[in-house]
């Protein structure tokens, strides 16, 4: 198994920006699908963000279309999360997520590795 460190969260106002980086260590980066989930006090982790082993695929949840942008670089075992136009709903701990995508990627039960999360906070 991969394993994951995020970094990059903290404080921002509505309508800031943040970049959450994740950096991977043994396994093999490059043949791992990446995803980005989310879990706000109360509530269940949630889909983010995924993209494919080669980069070429990118997934969203519905709430954050048109608003975060995933990425990777497999040189430096490293993926993204370009967050833009941050909502106080948007506050949680953010989770970077490895795995082998079966069937689907949205799904958290396709994800074998986890890190241990950064907390986001958006002040309204």
């Amino acid at each position: 198994q991969v394993q994951l460190v995020e970094s990059g969260g903290g404080l921002v106002p509505a309508g800031g920006s943040l970049s959450l980086s994740c950096a991977a260590s043994g396994g093999t980066f490059s043949r791992y699908a990446m995803g980005w989930f989310r879990q706000a006090p109360g509530k269940e982790r949630g889909f983010v963000a995924a993209i494919s082993w080669s980069g070429r695929n990118t997934y969203y949840g519905d709430s954050v279309k048109g608003r975060f942008t995933i990425s990777r670089d497999n040189a430096k075992k490293t993926v993204y999360l370009q967050m833009n136009s941050l909502k106080p709903e948007d506050a949680a701990v953010y989770y970077c997520a490895a795995g082998y995508i079966r069937k689907d990627y949205y799904s958290i039960y396709e994800y074998d590795s986890w890190g241990q999360g950064t907390q986001v906070t958006v002040s309204s």
